[in-house]
């Protein structure tokens, strides 16, 4: 991390693998964080990778036939580990090249595009497990340091405009259209970048869960600079 004033009651830090999947979420702690200072040249595996479009999935089999020099291959090992471990753990990882993300510019006043502030949502219990190994790594924004969107009373009487049903009926329109995920930065905000190598649990919105979902957002890509990203 390199912010270190970080909420200690937000985050949690941990040392393994395995205390990082079986430790509960509960109130305000809602991002664990294994912190690790990771070896190998991962930009050699980006540089090796045949990418096609912004954003490039590599799948295991294509990562071991990459030709890499000996700090390449120390990082396709830690890359195939970390695949490893999270999908032996139940996750379904993707490993991923990213130029850019698609940009959402169909409203002005609101962007629903992963640049901004947002919370993760599944009908299910679940968890969102995501590290950087090379370029911006991503950002989260204490829950109390942040408003949701749809609470902005200019925003909200935007969205009232492009609704067009029964009053009582709003609050399902703002969910099914992914509204009520976005959250905007509080004056004073101090986000949290989550930092090169560790790898991090993030608390997801789902029916019965015990903690607040986490606020994160993907960061602006450095011109010329690829982000390699595990995720699921």
């Amino acid at each position: 991390m390199t912010d270190s004033s970080y909420d200690a009651h937000q985050i949690r830090s941990v040392t393994n693998f395995q205390d990082l999947v079986s430790t509960p979420f509960s109130g305000e702690m809602n991002a664990i964080c294994w912190t690790r200072n990771l070896t190998g040249d991962f930009s050699e595996i980006v540089e090796k990778v045949a990418l096609s479009g912004n954003i490039t999935v590599i799948e295991p089999a294509e990562l071991r036939e990459l030709q890499l020099s000996e700090q390449g291959q120390l990082a396709r090992e830690i890359l195939l580990h970390d695949w490893e471990a999270l999908k032996t753990h139940g996750a379904s990882p993707s490993l991923n090249v990213i130029s850019c993300y698609d940009r959402d510019d169909a409203y002005p006043f609101f962007s629903t595009d992963v640049y901004s502030f947002h919370v993760d949502r599944s009908p299910v219990p679940t968890d969102t497990f995501l590290c950087t190994y090379h370029g911006e790594s991503s950002e989260i924004l204490p829950n109390a340091q942040g408003i949701k969107k749809v609470l902005i009373p200019e925003i909200r009487d935007e969205l009232k405009k492009l609704y067009h049903g029964a009053e009582e009926d709003f609050e399902s329109f703002l969910s099914e259209h992914f509204f009520d995920l976005h959250y905007q930065a509080k004056p004073g905000a101090r986000p949290i970048n989550l930092g090169p190598g560790n790898l991090w649990k993030l608390a997801v919105d789902y029916p019965g869960s015990q903690a607040l979902p986490c606020v994160h957002r993907a960061p602006e890509e450095t011109s010329g600079q690829s982000r390699l990203l595990l995720i699921c």
